[in-house]
């Protein structure tokens, strides 16, 4: 993605933005400061009001950067969103699908309000927030999506089936959409890490699985990763050598043993 700011093109049309959900902690945090020093305008969505803002101050203030509160998973917030920015003149270039919910148990023992939560957040409103900005930057020619998928998508992981079978969709989307764009200036990104030092282990309870011993990378180095892979119009980025060798052993090895493996790693420790 080259360097560029975000001023309109002409007089009267729409001042074009940088959106990230999912912006107030973890990659979502990283993203902002990530692209702020790259030049972009940005929108930060998040649940969290006063850590937007208090993201906000540290990246320079509202003429750098704006923050809408928001729970993506409230019935009608994205027309909210999308009514919001256009009554604010902004455009989103980049969509930045970063919001996103797990959680480790037997699935038989979920609360069926997680369960449908995980679903409406990973599934329902990354789709949705695809839908709704991707016309604009196909009429314009140019602009780009970021889903933040998980290498959690290749394969099915018992105790962390809901958050896996949720990334899954959206891996299948994200390649699904990239094969569409092509030819029209818009670009489509599917990025995959792997463990990572975000808030997102805690609240997924990850500390409980031997997964959580694994190898943990940066938010700030996957996004450079993703950055750099979204430049050169890399569609499914893995970051971490460690992870694209995963990824490239299960593929050859047999579904059930890679299953019984993942299923290995996320079992609750308090589990038999």
């Amino acid at each position: 993605m080259a360097r560029r700011s975000s001023r309109s093109a002409e007089s009267g049309a729409p001042a074009l933005r940088a959106l990230v959900t999912g912006a107030s902690s973890g990659i979502g945090a990283a993203f902002a400061r990530a692209l702020k020093a790259r030049g972009e305008q940005l929108v930060l969505v998040a649940r969290r009001a006063e850590r937007l803002q208090e993201l906000v101050g540290e990246l320079g203030g509202e003429s750098v950067a704006t923050a809408i509160p928001t729970d993506l998973t409230r019935p009608g917030s994205i027309p909210g969103l999308e009514k919001e920015l256009r009554s604010r003149g902004l455009a989103v270039d980049l969509l930045v699908n970063n919001a996103g919910l797990g959680h480790t148990g037997h699935f038989a023992e979920e609360p069926l309000d997680r369960v449908l939560g995980m679903i409406d957040l990973n599934v329902r409103a990354a789709a949705e927030l695809a839908r709704t900005f991707l016309p604009g930057m196909l009429e314009r020619g140019r602009g780009g999506i970021i889903n933040v998928v998980s290498t959690s998508a290749f394969q099915p992981v018992p105790f962390f089936a809901v958050y896996a079978a949720s990334k899954a969709f959206l891996l299948s989307l994200t390649e699904a959409l990239a094969t569409e764009v092509q030819g029209t200036g818009v670009r489509i990104q599917a990025l995959c890490p792997g463990l990572t030092a975000t808030e997102f282990q805690e609240v997924a309870e990850t500390d409980r699985v031997a997964f959580n011993r694994t190898g943990t990378m940066s938010p700030e180095d996957v996004v450079a990763a993703s950055l750099r892979a979204f430049d050169r119009g890399d569609l499914r980025v893995i970051p971490g050598f460690s992870n694209r060798l995963l990824a490239e052993v299960q593929g050859w090895l047999p579904r059930s043993l890679v299953r019984r493996v993942a299923g290995e790693l996320f079992r609750p420790r308090s589990s038999s």
